[in-house]
């Protein structure tokens, strides 16, 4: 019931271990921060920044997925610029483990050919409050990495994921970036994003506690002080959600209608919204109409990602065995099972966080099947 809500937790529990309650957040256009590393890894050791010079500070981490399939590319634009005397600076930040950078970074090899550095984190304290991750991600208001920064002449010039680095960065060095034409925007957004933390942990914590009367009252509240809260796709599906565990069917089908219509070409809202509502861990399950519901939402979502994303497959084949067709779920879990098995790389597969995941998913398969047998209702 809780895959919407992981990442908003884990950024608000960020923002809360480090106290990162100021107005200001760290822009385009601001002077860049201090290097505060502890050491380096591999390459040159870089003080500080050279006026009128390029540099590019990616963050990252051993256990990030997303990190090692993003090094590659940060490597190729290293080795692109640096006869432009671009210098590239690889932070890592929210390590769990220290030990294991050194040889991460050897088995990368030329996949990681750039300067690599740790960030520099008090004995005895959390990842978390390093002192790149505090002044930089903490302070630029950025949650997750990979993350890259472009500075140039001792200014913040881009941030952003490193995959999106390429027109930037050759904008940037070419002496053709207007920073100030995304800044205002990017410091509005970040300041939404900041109200919408504090916002949503207010109707998160009780929802996490299974208190969903408390959620909903504590969304009448957010709604009643600001009316266009209420059109937050957060808060609608959690409250749907909470409609449905506290019996209210009929008022959850209203709402369920309406999302319906709000999520409509929106694959990830669609989703998101409407798996808590037939989520195969629920004490008891849903009501037919509900299950139809989530059914039509997991089509479309599956309809507009092209049956290519298989955490809406699998979401998509827990609809069809909560409205009865068992045969049909068996279908979809093993296609979802497929293209999870390609989407990530032979050393991926090996991480006990990927095998967990998949584990749930053969789970369901076994659901499914057992069902499938016994004539295909759940």
């Amino acid at each position: 019931m809780y895959r919407h809500i992981t990442r908003l937790a884990a950024v608000a529990v960020l923002l809360t271990a480090s106290g990162a309650q100021a107005d200001e957040i760290l822009n385009i256009g601001d002077p860049a921060p201090k290097l505060a590393v502890s050491g380096w890894v591999k390459g040159e050791k870089v003080d500080s920044f050279e006026p009128g010079k390029t540099y590019v500070v990616e963050f990252w981490a051993t256990w990030c997925g997303p990190c090692r399939a993003s090094i590659p590319h940060v490597s190729e634009l290293a080795h692109k610029y640096k006869e432009k005397g671009v210098r590239f600076i690889g932070v890592d930040v929210w390590e769990n483990n220290l030990e294991k950078v050194k040889p991460f970074v050897e088995e990368m090899g030329a996949k990681m050919d750039y300067n690599v550095a740790l960030d520099s984190v008090p004995e005895g304290a959390s990842p978390g409050d390093g002192a790149m991750a505090k002044t930089w991600m903490l302070a630029a208001g950025e949650n997750g990495i990979p993350a890259a920064f472009i500075v140039h002449d001792g200014k913040i010039a881009w941030i952003g994921h490193p995959m999106s680095m390429d027109d930037p960065l050759a904008k940037v060095v070419a002496g053709n970036w207007d920073a100030k034409a995304i800044a205002a925007t990017r410091l509005a957004e970040k300041r939404k994003e900041k109200k919408m933390v504090a916002v949503q942990m207010k109707i998160i914590t009780p929802y996490r506690s299974r208190d969903y009367r408390a959620t909903l009252s504590a969304i009448d509240e957010v709604i009643a002080a600001d009316p266009e809260m209420a059109n937050e796709p957060m808060i609608g599906s959690i409250r749907l959600h909470s409609l449905n565990a506290t019996g209210a069917t009929d008022e959850a089908i209203k709402l369920g209608e309406k999302l319906l219509k709000s999520f409509h070409d929106d694959p990830m809202a669609l989703n998101n919204a409407f798996y808590g509502v037939i989520d195969l861990g629920l004490t008891r399950a849903p009501d037919r109409r509900i299950a139809e519901l989530a059914l039509q939402a997991a089509r479309r979502a599956d309809e507009l990602t092209k049956g290519a994303q298989y955490s809406f497959l699998d979401t998509l084949a827990i609809a069809q065995y909560r409205t009865g067709d068992a045969a049909g779920a068996v279908a979809t879990e093993e296609k979802a099972i497929k293209l999870l098995d390609n989407a990530v790389s032979p050393e991926v597969r090996q991480s006990s966080a990927f095998q967990n995941y998949r584990k749930r998913f053969e789970s369901n398969l076994e659901t499914f099947r057992k069902a499938a047998e016994k004539g295909g209702k759940a």
